[in-house]
């Protein structure tokens, strides 16, 4: 099944199909070559079969779709982009590559040009596929604190959707939280700007080394909405904008290498992303150098008009997203059909806004080689044999898959607090109680494919194996007696459940009570997207079945399978111990089992503050001095665990601070050294943590920021000696005329467990003059590591 349409047509190659010419010239070619309405069918996709979903994966999903897509009339001028073939509809992935396959063959065999389409699928954690691996959720890459590991993670991902014929992934998200009420906390990497932009670096490299362009989302505000409501409005100042919620997606570009951005749903003082030139122009291809395609969140060109109310009409809704820079309508076509092309004929939209689009995503679709004489769309696993006798021949969760998975969620797990609990020793009876206890999909995001699409199909398998905690414990702790007491649903508020769930606690040794969230879409969940909330209390009853088991003499210990924290009331202080997973993947109970029992010690660090209570938001760390408590407010918004917090079942000595010069230029750097000793009874990894405080400057600054961090892995008494060189650049901020600028004064340099937790500080002196930089700053404290001579 080799296509080769345009070359086969005439005797010599059509110079946009010849790769000895340079993709300019062969994309300038085709351009020239092509009438309006195929220039436009370009910038557009099809979402076969999603009238199907019996539910909404996208919001607004059937207002939009007025009728089931018409391929057979369409095709003839081409088509931009296949929406989700994988991620619609369970379908075996060697059925579903040779279905794709077929579908390209078709679009690339019906138009004049044989150019096929560009397939995207979502791959927030791992491919929404049926099959798939399913990895922690991006909440969980935070806890790692390890870019490397995501990186493999994100290669792997890469793989398996190109094995199948996808060519872009709608990842990573970059939001950074601002109120953790919002549902879509569970998809973003933490409340720290640094840590979510060298996560969510790692992960585009790693996705892009695999060929699938990335696609950084929700360029930009998205998670700033208003009391942490899906699509609210965006109140925010610029330097807030440029300082806490742009720079993952500056760093995604210029380290990462991402080949795709996505516009955030939301307005910010009333501009929406879709219509804002100044951000997706302006900022990003002006100022940034972004050269790649910006595609449009599901429907949102259509909300200009219908949601947001900028637009009269869809051809008014085409224009001002076009004249952003919006280059593609996903996921169907409806503004960029029909109304674009009558309005680009009647001279409302200038031809050359079209052109512009037309040659990001043509330069795109030339360097995937897709318009190369021996593009084949058919994976190698298939060789064009009878369907059904490929069923299975291409497998997208092997064991290299699970193993990483399980990887990512051991260093994940994060242990918040320990009387000396944990780890359990040999315990007889256990008492495993819970709505999560035994539930396999407690450990799933909301865009996983069980949970996304499988839902959806009641009586599919779900594809992949997803042992419960009890499956895991059962393993971890053979000899042991395991009961399991329901106690109370996840938020269906029954009580009834609670006394029995008392009684299996007061007859065993140790109690283990595993609570949390339900992943879902739109209120189908108690996380996920569209899954807002009004408060920071665990849903349902689950608070009530917490306070009854700590009122019991036996011991407790919390385990939390969740997208988001919640403020847990007595627990805080009352648990034996509390460990804190978020949605952790296929492989997340045998991380969890394997902390419990001691086999895996815990590194995981807090990506997000957990909040003393329910409604103490926001409780980000990332907050100015009034920001914080203080004596001219009652409400205290302290959290009960503060980001990068997180437990080991060793010890750790930070001492022999050196700072090699206590001044340097704003154009300089500072270089620090310090060494940190496991000085307890087994090894473990400490999570150094780099955080910069400016005590006076020119504008309101946060009290602190992550700057730099390293996973720093020791055996029992090993030490390392530790440099860390802190340029200039990495304090500069947006100052009083809205350019990033670094400022002459004292800084603090806090070398930290946690954002609480300073063990080291060096006070330091910029000197000069203040000194304008931009987007080719410095971004990173970076930090080496030695070992200690032991002698």
């Amino acid at each position: 099944m080799n296509i080769n349409v345009a070359a086969e047509s005439t005797p010599d190659i059509a110079p946009w199909n010849d790769p000895t010419l340079s993709v300019t010239a062969r994309v300038e070619a085709l351009i020239d070559a092509m009438t309006l309405q195929e220039k436009i069918a370009q910038l557009y996709g099809v979402w076969v079969g999603a009238s199907d979903q019996g539910g909404e994966v996208a919001p607004h999903q059937h207002d939009m779709r007025e009728a089931a897509v018409d391929l057979d009339a369409l095709l003839p001028t081409g088509l931009g982009q296949l929406t989700r073939p994988f991620g619609t509809v369970p379908v075996d992935p060697a059925l579903g590559a040779l279905s794709l396959a077929r579908t390209q063959t078709r679009i690339a065999a019906t138009s004049r040009f044989g150019i096929p389409a560009l397939a995207h699928d979502e791959c927030l954690a791992g491919f929404a596929a049926w099959g798939a691996t399913a990895y922690p959720v991006p909440l969980s890459w935070g806890a790692t604190f390890d870019p490397d590991t995501v990186r493999r993670m994100a290669a792997a991902i890469g793989r398996d959707m190109r094995a199948v014929g996808v060519h872009q992934g709608l990842a990573p998200v970059l939001d950074v939280v601002r109120d953790a009420r919002w549902g879509r906390v569970e998809e973003t990497i933490g409340e720290d700007p640094y840590l979510v932009g060298t996560i969510g670096t790692a992960y585009v490299q790693g996705l892009e080394s695999a060929g699938v362009v990335a696609t950084l989302k929700h360029f930009a505000g998205y998670s700033a909405s208003r009391a942490g409501r899906n699509l609210a409005p965006t109140s925010m100042g610029p330097r807030e904008r440029a300082d806490v919620l742009l720079p993952p997606f500056e760093m995604a570009i210029r380290e990462g290498g991402a080949r795709s951005v996505m516009n955030a749903y939301t307005d910010t003082d009333g501009m929406p992303s879709a219509a804002d030139e100044e951000l997706l122009t302006g900022l990003l291809r002006d100022t940034w150098g972004f050269d790649g395609t910006v595609v449009a969140d599901y429907f949102a060109i259509a909300f200009l008009k219908t949601l947001h109310g900028i637009a009269a009409d869809w051809a008014g809704a085409a224009g001002a997203a076009l004249r952003a820079g919006i280059d593609v309508e996903l996921p169907d076509v409806k503004a960029y059909g029909v109304p674009l092309t009558e309005a680009v004929s009647d001279g409302r939209v200038p031809e050359a806004l079209v052109d512009r689009a037309l040659r990001r995503v043509l330069t795109q679709k030339v360097s995937l080689g897709l318009l190369d004489p021996d593009w084949n769309p058919l994976p190698e696993a298939l060789d064009g044999s009878d369907p059904e006798a490929l069923r299975g021949r291409i497998d997208l969760d092997g064991p290299e898959n699970r193993a990483l998975a399980r990887t990512v969620a051991e260093k994940a797990v994060v242990l918040l607090s320990n009387n000396g609990t944990l780890p359990l020793e040999r315990p007889r009876r256990i008492a495993l109680l819970g709505p999560n206890a035994d539930e396999p999909v407690a450990v799933l995001g909301c865009y996983s494919f069980p949970q996304h699409i499988g839902v959806r199909h009641p009586g599919t398998p779900l594809g992949i194996r997803l042992p419960t905690l009890r499956d895991t414990l059962a393993t971890e702790f053979p000899d042991a007696e395991i009961t399991v007491a329901r106690g109370t649903g996840v938020d269906d508020g029954d009580l009834s459940g609670i006394r029995e769930a008392a009684r299996v606690a007061r007859e065993s040794d140790i109690a283990l009570v595993v609570l949390g969230d339900r992943a879902g879409l739109f209120g189908g969940g108690t996380s996920g997207e569209g899954c807002d909330v009004d408060t920071l209390l665990l849903p349902g009853a689950q608070q009530q079945l917490l306070d009854t088991l700590l009122d019991l003499e036996t011991p407790l210990v919390t385990v939390l399978l969740a997208g988001r924290p919640y403020a847990l009331g007595r627990a805080v202080e009352e648990s034996a111990a509390i460990l804190q997973s978020f949605f952790p993947g296929e492989e997340g109970t045998h991380a969890i089992a394997g902390v419990i029992s001691g086999r895996t010690n815990p590194s995981g660090r807090l990506p997000v503050s957990v909040p003393r209570g329910p409604g103490s938001q926001p409780a980000t760390y990332l907050g100015a001095r009034l920001a914080h408590a203080s004596e001219v407010s009652s409400s205290d918004p302290t959290p009960a665990f503060a980001f990068g917090h997180g437990l080991s079942y060793t010890r750790f000595d930070w001492t022999d601070l050196t700072l090699l010069a206590e001044e340097a230029p704003t154009d300089g750097e500072f270089t620090l050294t310090f060494t940190v000793r496991n000085t307890g009874g087994r090894s473990g990894t400490e999570i150094v943590q780099v955080y910069l405080h400016d005590p006076v400057a020119s504008v309101v600054q946060p009290v602190q920021r992550l700057v730099g961090y390293a996973r720093v892995q020791l055996q029992r008494g090993e030490a390392r000696r530790l440099r860390v060189t802190v340029p200039a650049d990495v304090a500069s901020f947006t100052g009083r005329d809205n350019r990033r600028v670094v400022e002459p004064g004292e800084l603090e340099v806090r070398l930290a467990a946690s954002s609480v937790d300073p063990r080291l500080t060096a006070r330091v002196t910029l000197t000069g003059a203040g000194r304008h930089v931009d987007h080719t700053r410095r971004l990173h404290a970076t930090i080496g590591q030695e070992p200690v001579d032991q002698a």
